[in-house]
């Protein structure tokens, strides 16, 4: 198996602020700015990109995600939003908002649906990490890191959360209640960014290296399973899709487009669809 990606859509397509790539359960692929800012885009199965929708109100998107039934959830940097795109629909309309936010950056959908976003204070180094209930905000933990990628492990029993800046990975156990205790490191850094992180379906987490140009796998124990060397220094996020779910997308922010490559398992999001 490869250790190298390719591209999936052409360079430039998208701005250097593209991210977000997630993938619907019929298999289109979605990544946020393609062209200009505040739009999202929609890549077929041959890495032809087009406007799937263009954000209301000046809002910018960040991270998304699907739930089970396949709606979109975006996070709204600029306007301090999640927005919701029901399935079906082009339309994105807020579905939580808290002004005391720094903006929301990338979520995570738990098994059970729970949200959880992260929040992070580039310019003062620190973050936050919230839940959404019942289209609520929730602070679960504020004056961390810079709180980027943020994920769930397979059995949801598990949330991981980095700090780009800082360097750290943590690791918490998730109560019945969906909120998360027992804060661990699960690993860190000497050099090099942390972004978006992935899991796939046995609980292997994929790690976007910001700068380094990579994507690391380890293990639900920490260990170093393969290390796959991008064309761009800059990968944002990651997300799993393809004919069996187990080929990674990632965007490329220095390149603005989608590398990318297959892995051994698919992405845990697909565990549990209907």
């Amino acid at each position: 198996m490869s250790n190298s990606s390719f591209d999936f859509t052409k360079e430039s397509l998208f701005t250097a602020g593209i991210e977000g790539p997630a993938v619907d359960s019929k298999g289109n692929l979605y990544a946020v700015n393609f062209k200009e800012e505040g739009t999202i885009g929609i890549v077929n199965e041959k890495g032809e990109s087009s406007l799937f929708t263009t954000l209301p109100n000046g809002s910018i998107g960040n991270g998304i995600r699907f739930d089970k039934d396949d709606n979109m959830y975006i996070a709204d940097y600029v306007k301090h939003n999640i927005l919701f795109v029901k399935k079906g629909s082009t339309e994105a309309v807020v579905f939580a908002h808290d002004s005391i936010m720094n903006q929301p950056n990338d979520v995570a959908i738990a098994p059970n649906g729970t949200l959880y976003a992260s929040d992070p204070n580039w310019k003062d180094g620190t973050g936050n990490l919230w839940m959404i209930s019942n289209k609520k905000f929730v602070l679960l933990e504020k004056d961390m890191g810079t709180t980027n990628g943020v994920e769930v492990s397979p059995d949801g029993k598990k949330l991981y959360v980095n700090e780009s800046v800082q360097r750290n990975i943590w690791v918490y156990d998730i109560t019945s209640q969906g909120k998360p205790i027992n804060k661990k490191l699960f690993k860190s850094f000497k050099d090099f960014g942390l972004d978006g992180m992935r899991c796939d379906s046995i609980g292997n987490l994929y790690i976007c290296r910001y700068d380094k140009g990579t994507v690391l796998i380890v293990s639900p124990k920490g260990e170093v399973l393969r290390e796959i060397r991008l064309k761009g220094k800059k990968p944002t996020n990651i997300a799993f899709g393809g004919n069996d779910k187990k080929q990674c997308f990632i965007t490329v922010a220095d390149r603005g487009c989608i590398e990318t490559f297959f892995s051994e398992y698919s992405g845990r999001s697909f565990n549990n669809l209907n």
